[in-house]
């Protein structure tokens, strides 16, 4: 693993990690960019294993975003936009031809892209896992103004058990009384992870009104570069799989996958059926040479449209 630290256009700093070949050429580097409230570190396992299902000669970037890690904090003018200038920061550092989002940071790079538009940074293969875009308004937000109340009151467990409500609904879990998972989170709230979480809770509220709080139906996703692979997890939270339908829809020329064994933590967790078909999408690319579609490597087929 190589890490440094680039300076970002606002005075501020990205910490970032590669794994794999070094001096791998910017067409055979894939850049991570990980989702709400997780550090770079999380993701070490499946960039190694993504590394190396991608081959000699591959290397795989990822960097803690704004308010984690070794990052610098969010400004005070943080948004989007911000997110979008770090990427590009990011690109220019290491030259990287590829893009994979997950979670959040799929809606980053979605946003980061389209906005690169008819620049070189455009990269040649776009993926994303599981975004989180508020397309249409596919994701309710209501939640979010009690979340902001509870970290900015140091009130761990409601916070968590206001995240645990909104992002599984439907589920046990999401008909358990507001004061009683709040407690129940108190406690979960005391593990090693937990506390990893809570350090980027302020961080956090930010980059999901930045995201949930973007137009992203009035945004032209339209201009995505050819070969735009949206996924999603069989297991994840249904609206992800809506939102990945939705934008796979407005999209033509794209395609589009679902992982029925996959959940929405497959990525950091580094499932290998997963991390093999991401690394068979950046290396062999979405059709066969005769034009068909190709299978991944669970037999399931990405679906080309328009």
């Amino acid at each position: 693993m190589k890490e440094r630290v680039l300076p970002t256009h606002d005075g501020g700093r990205l910490a970032l990690y590669s794994y794999g070949t070094d001096d791998a050429p910017g067409e055979k580097r894939v850049l991570v960019i990980g989702g709400a409230f997780l550090t770079a570190l999380i993701y070490r396992p499946f960039s190694i294993e993504l590394a190396k299902g991608l081959g000699d000669g591959w290397a795989v970037d990822v960097y803690d975003r704004r308010g984690r890690g070794n990052s610098s904090e969010q400004p005070a003018d943080y948004s989007m936009a911000t997110e979008i200038q770090d990427v590009r920061t990011v690109l220019t550092a290491t030259g990287a031809r590829n893009i994979l989002g997950h979670s959040l940071g799929g809606a980053v790079a979605l946003n980061a892209v389209q906005e690169f538009t008819g620049t070189s940074f455009v990269p040649d293969r776009l993926a994303v896992y599981d975004a989180a875009v508020n397309s249409d308004g596919s994701i309710d937000t209501a939640w979010l103004d009690g979340f902001e109340d509870a970290v900015n009151n140091g009130r761990v467990g409601h916070a968590l058990a206001h995240m645990k409500k909104a992002t599984k609904p439907g589920s046990a879990m999401a008909r358990i009384p507001e004061p009683v998972l709040a407690g129940l989170m108190a406690v979960l709230s005391r593990t090693k992870v937990n506390r990893m979480f809570q350090q980027v809770m302020p961080s956090g509220v930010g980059e999901l009104r930045a995201a949930y709080d973007e137009k992203d139906h009035a945004r032209d996703f339209s201009v995505l570069p050819a070969g735009t692979h949206f996924m999603a997890g069989g297991k994840s939270p249904r609206y992800y799989k809506v939102t990945a339908e939705r934008l796979h829809a407005a999209v033509p020329g794209r395609t589009y996958q679902l992982s029925p064994k996959c959940f929405h933590g497959s990525i950091p967790a580094a499932v290998k059926e997963l991390v093999t078909d991401i690394a068979a999408y950046f290396t062999a690319g979405s059709e066969r040479p005769d034009g068909e579609p190709r299978p991944d490597a669970t037999g399931a087929i990405r679906v080309p449209r328009g």
